[in-house]
């Protein structure tokens, strides 16, 4: 925000980062929306497959771990488990000596769906970066992280 008074909404569309904001929301979208469609193919929303590519290959994280690890907020992951857990895909197990800890694994179920739809997306979606010179991916990479920064 401005600390001057007279700033109007003309001047405010008029600043030059604006552009930079529309592609940057355009490209999420954009992506997000392949993405989403890849994952559907499986039954699974962009949620839990995050989920279960987040559990694959590990012997299980606790809710905290998988919340951290996701950008899934702690609400909304406790239904996305219970929704996987209802398909057969992860099991809640209490540790042993910390009843009040909750471990989500994958079921042997939950690891053929990683087996198969992790690397099927990982695939696709390679497809799509490599139209893209090693040298844009890093700069972009690169530009990403600084504005992640800013705020």
């Amino acid at each position: 925000m401005t600390d001057s008074p007279a700033y109007s909404a003309k001047a405010a569309a008029q600043e030059p980062f604006l552009g930079t904001m529309l592609e940057l929301v355009r490209a999420y979208q954009a992506f997000s929306a392949y993405s989403e469609a890849g994952v559907r193919q499986y039954a699974l929303t962009p949620a839990q497959f995050d989920v279960i590519a987040t559990l694959g290959n590990t012997p299980g994280m606790s809710m905290g771990e998988i919340g951290e690890k996701t950008l899934i907020t702690k609400g909304t992951l406790t239904g996305v488990v219970d929704r996987l857990e209802k398909k057969g895909f992860v099991l809640r197990e209490v540790p042993p000596g910390d009843r009040r800890s909750v471990i989500v694994r994958l079921t042997a179920a939950g690891e053929a769906l990683f087996e198969e739809v992790f690397p099927a997306q990982i695939q696709d979606l390679k497809q799509r970066f490599e139209q893209l010179e090693p040298s844009e991916l890093e700069l972009l990479r690169v530009l990403l992280s600084r504005l992640r920064q800013v705020f």
